[in-house]
């Protein structure tokens, strides 16, 4: 039987396979044998003992089809329930010192390693030596690629710090509708850096939502004007924080989905990259905000149920919204 010499992308750099892993934890480069080449072009795997070659596009896009889905699903949930524990957590009655929120980030971005560490792991037979190769094969020779991630891991810390902040001095229907904004910058950066075009009426769309936030920052009628003035520092602070958040967001998504897009790299192992660079960022965010406070009162002080809660919420949140990058696109997200 005659062999190509065509490379074929090793399926476990590509999580559109159920049955393979993102670390890239098999062989680097497979070959395809030419009886197993259709007519159209398509290619056929073929599987040993059986009859005929089956062809892999199909349920290859079913499955992609599928990961986007439950992706934005979860997604919806996690965003929904993370404003809701996160405004709680900022604005309950305990006693003693709140939580520092420069510490939630930090905690959220170990868990990210942790759950990281895990996965690829598994997805690499619980074998040790084959996680250091696929490590070394990604990361170690690769620098140039792995400081790309250091650009997206910096913007996300400043961005979680942000909204933490904007959460503290808006209330969470406010904070939710203003941060839609995110989808008018995204669509910016996405323009600008993916070089994509958007119809008329996707612009039309995203200046209405503009309109509509801008009706939403307004004062209601029934609001007395002590009420206004009292509040009206605080809500420019937090405006401000989800103006700034909204920036960040669009430029790191975009910038982050054209990473993901473009190369080979197994998606969990590109978490990995992102949580080691926002590790060093959430640090030096808690040394230069909350340095001395840590110094008094410890690294989790005024942590309970809600706070765990907001940073669990937080790090998974994180991990889906790479999924949701790579498998549809940062305006849908």
């Amino acid at each position: 039987m005659q062999i190509r010499s065509e490379h074929v992308p090793d399926p476990c750099l590509s999580m559109e396979t159920a049955s393979t892993c993102s670390a890239g934890c098999g062989t680097p480069e497979s070959l395809v044998p030419e009886d197993s080449m259709k007519k159209d072009g398509s290619t056929a795997l073929l599987i040993p003992g059986a009859g005929s070659p089956v062809k892999a596009a199909p349920k290859e896009m079913t499955a992609s089809n599928s990961y986007k889905t439950l992706s934005l699903v979860v997604l919806i949930v996690q965003t929904t329930a993370l404003v809701l524990v996160l405004r709680f957590s900022r604005t309950q009655k305990v006693e003693g010192p709140k939580y520092l929120s420069s510490t939630a980030v930090l905690m959220a971005e170990a868990v990210k390693v942790v759950t990281c560490f895990v996965v690829l792991f598994k997805e690499c037979n619980f074998r040790f030596p084959v996680l250091i190769n696929a490590i070394d094969r990604d990361v170690i020779q690769r620098p140039m690629d792995f400081l790309k991630m250091s650009v997206p891991a910096v913007l996300y810390v400043v961005q979680n710090n942000l909204l933490f902040l904007a959460l503290s001095k808006l209330d969470a229907a406010t904070y939710q509708v203003t941060y839609q904004l995110k989808i008018l910058t995204t669509a910016f950066f996405t323009v600008v850096i993916m070089q994509r075009t958007l119809l008329k009426t996707q612009w039309v769309a995203l200046l209405l939502l503009t309109g509509g936030v801008a009706l939403v920052q307004m004062p209601s009628g029934d609001s007395s004007k002590a009420e206004v003035a009292h509040n009206s520092s605080e809500h420019f602070v937090g405006l401000i924080a989800v103006i700034a958040a909204c920036l960040t967001s669009g430029f790191a998504g975009v910038f982050l989905e054209k990473i993901l897009k473009q190369g080979s790299i197994g998606l969990w192992m590109r978490n990995l990259q992102l949580a080691f660079f926002s590790i060093f960022g959430a640090l030096f965010m808690c040394w230069a905000y909350d340095g001395e406070a840590i110094g008094h009162g410890g690294l989790l002080q005024g942590y309970n149920g809600s706070v765990w809660t907001v940073v669990m919420l937080q790090a998974y949140g994180g991990l889906v919204i790479a999924l949701v990058v790579k498998y549809a696109d940062n305006i849908l997200k």
